[in-house]
């Protein structure tokens, strides 16, 4: 008991009966066998765990086996730096069991209580806490199956619940159980989308996927590539407007060139601002054009800035409008800012990534008018549509290969001339990246197993949704509309009970201020629920209620105000 036993061996890791005493060993909680040699050589029992005598004689008949296993590979192997390498060194049958059980894991803890109220959106734990619940250490040796298996369900446990009913934090939501069987089936393929050669049915996919979104903004033709985020869409946008206007700066770069200036709103995606900087245009160069109440550009003053850019000097080159802006929901007059674009000669560029999702719905595509003026829209099936993070495209009205000739390095061991298929399936010259997911093809079986019908259900559903929970906010007392929504975007104040009867005011707005990270809080420790919140633009925290997935139900709408009411009637 109080000595370590060691055992020296010959044995293989790829021994069939070392693999069995293994899960033998992991099933016994009274045998610990610590592997203490690289070379699988030297093991040793811990002295403070019982070992039984059985389990002695099992391992020295196993090892003996795995002995004359050795020999006889020895005799064919093949050595190349003390490195044995005939076989394989991976355990496939024990790859398959762990996937089996892991899969099981997730069908029953994330699919199957996906549309579960009585289920929590999140367990909430403070950062330190997690950390040790985790155990995110990782060792010289590997992990058991069985707690490789715990760390699943840990992960799950306390991972927020973005498929819940309830949860109403960001512009995505729900799940969709076509779109996520299309991403296991991407994730085991693992392949990468720039040529055809390795990766033919996920090309086509993709520009079948794009060239239907095409028709919807209204396009004759066009091109497109999925991208990894809205914010990569839009800076993608902003580089090819400007090779659009200076093709030499690809080659040349920014010396010599004139001070080059875009104009986009001030409700616009904060990536606007992150382009610029990335792209070396500068932030300063981007010119905010005033908004109206509801947050929509104002064309008199996108002409306004246009003039002023151009009489300090300054070259403008592109505007960006916005079709759904984060916080209020708003839609830009793509029509009118269109018409300036093209009194300019400036390259439109249309935001669509959270409104996009309107075109497909005959009854709110009115929302973007005019966006079959734009030059370039980009648009977030993985938001209203529900095909899957991260689902966004970059479509573009020029059809004469612009896309590539801007981003393409003709990188010769890729990209070759003289394959034995044709080469313009070959797209990943249009790409700033190399590797690139299939994101096009969560989308597409989405779209194959809901039809356009289904599609725009969801949208039609989700606004109808929003225009309830609107009613519904202004029948109870202590709720308060920032203004009438014309998305799925709810903004609200509540007024807990003590505020209610204290004047307009600095200490009032102060007081009010306070109220919606506290109920946040509350939510969150509780797991009830998950809504966003923000101060804007001069207004104190207001809550932001976003309706996307179709699991989400009228009873839903109630329990939001029933819960901020319960969670805040002490404030």
């Amino acid at each position: 008991m109080g000595k370590r036993c060691f055992l020296s061996s010959d044995i293989s890791p790829n021994c069939s009966a070392f693999n069995s005493f293994r899960m033998e060993r992991d099933g016994n909680p009274n045998v610990m066998l610590e592997l203490i040699s690289s070379d699988f050589s030297l093991f040793v029992f811990h002295p403070s765990v019982l070992v039984p005598r059985a389990c002695c004689l099992l391992l020295i008949e196993m090892v003996g086996i795995c002995k004359q296993d050795m020999l006889q590979k020895k005799k064919n192997a093949v050595l190349v730096d003390g490195v044995i390498l005939n076989g394989p060194i991976m355990d496939s049958k024990a790859g398959e069991k762990f996937v089996e059980e892991a899969c099981k894991i997730i069908m029953e803890e994330v699919i199957q209580k996906a549309n579960d109220v009585t289920e929590k959106v999140c367990e909430w734990r403070a950062p330190e806490t997690l950390k040790k619940i985790l155990d995110l250490e990782m060792r010289d040796t590997g992990e058991s199956h069985q707690k490789l298996l715990q760390l699943c369900q840990d992960v799950i446990q306390y991972s927020v619940k973005t498929s819940h009913p309830r949860f109403f934090n960001q512009l995505y939501a729900g799940i969709d159980y076509y779109s996520l069987v299309a991403r296991f089936i991407t994730e085991a393929l693992n392949p990468s989308v720039y040529t055809y050669e390795v990766s033919p049915v996920f090309l086509l996919v993709e520009e079948t996927v794009i060239k239907k979104m095409i028709e919807f903004i209204g396009w004759e033709e066009g091109d497109g590539i999925f991208n990894p985020g809205g914010s990569v869409s839009n800076m993608y946008a902003m580089n090819l407007a400007r090779y659009k206007f200076c093709p030499e700066i690809k080659e040349k770069g920014l010396s010599g060139l004139p001070r080059l200036v875009l104009f986009t709103s001030e409700e616009c995606h904060y990536s606007m601002k992150k382009a610029a900087s990335f792209l070396g245009i500068g932030t300063e160069n981007v010119y905010f054009v005033k908004t109206d109440e509801r947050g929509k550009m104002i064309p008199e003053e996108l002409e306004k800035q246009v003039q002023r850019a151009r009489k300090e000097g300054s070259a403008p080159f592109l505007v960006c409008a916005t079709a759904g802006t984060t916080v209020l929901g708003a839609f830009d007059p793509l029509d009118e800012i269109a018409d300036i674009c093209e009194k300019h000669g400036l390259w439109l560029h249309v935001d669509a990534s959270w409104g996009g999702s309107a075109l497909i719905s005959r009854k709110h595509c009115r929302l973007l008018c005019g966006i079959h003026r734009a030059d370039s829209v980009a648009w977030n099936p993985h938001k209203m549509l529900l095909a899957g993070i991260q689902c966004c495209a970059l479509l573009v009205k020029d059809n004469s290969g612009l896309l590539k000739k801007c981003y393409s390095a003709k990188a010769a061991y890729l990209f070759q001339q003289d394959k034995f298929y044709d080469v313009s399936y070959d797209t990943g010259d249009k790409s700033i990246q190399c590797s690139r997911r299939p994101d096009a093809f969560k989308f597409w079986l989405m779209w194959k197993a809901l039809g356009t019908t289904g599609l725009e259900e969801r949208v039609n559903r989700a606004l109808a949704l929003a225009r309830y929970l609107v009613e519904e906010i202004k029948k109870r007392e202590g709720f308060q509309l920032l203004l009438e929504p014309e998305y799925a975007n709810v903004c609200f104040w509540y007024i807990p009970p003590s505020l209610r009867k204290m004047e307009d005011g600095p200490e009032f707005w102060q007081k009010l201020h306070e109220v919606a990270p506290i109920v946040k809080e509350r939510m969150m420790k509780k797991g009830s629920m998950m809504l966003g919140y923000q101060p804007h633009r001069g207004k104190v925290n207001f809550f932001r209620q976003v309706v996307i997935s179709p699991q989400v139900s009228r009873e839903d709408m109630d329990f939001l105000l029933d819960e901020i009411e319960l969670l805040a009637k002490d404030l």
